[in-house]
């Protein structure tokens, strides 16, 4: 497990395997990035703060660098002036689209018949 990912969360209160997937992809926004750019492709960070007009610079920063430390997010940097950073997907990352699709479908349904009927 990734160091980083140590120090931001307390071991010995992960129970389950369950527990350490929300610990590594619950918040507010994480499953939001990880959405964009499994469908759209490679963002930079300009279009990402576009797609999400809700989040602040700061906030999107935060959890691209944790989503990039946990191994979900690519970050590449190009040796450019001025200088391109583009986001994309890591293969752990792409192999939560069936999942999060999955989850798009069952909030659609329940809003559908629960919420918004």
């Amino acid at each position: 497990m990734a160091t980083v990912l140590k120090e931001r969360i307390n071991l010995k209160e992960i129970n389950c395997e369950k527990e350490l997937t929300l610990a590594v992809i619950g918040g507010k926004w994480k499953l939001i990035i990880l959405w964009h750019l499994g469908l759209e492709g490679t963002k930079r960070f300009s279009e990402l703060k576009k797609l999400i007009p809700s989040i602040t610079q700061k906030m999107l920063t935060n959890q691209l660098r944790e989503l990039e430390d946990d191994k979900l997010v690519r970050r590449k940097v190009y040796a450019e002036v001025p200088p391109r950073v583009e986001y994309s997907l890591t293969e752990y990352g792409e192999s939560l689209m069936p999942i999060l699709k999955l989850m798009y479908k069952w909030g659609k349904d329940y809003g559908e018949q629960v919420v918004w009927k």
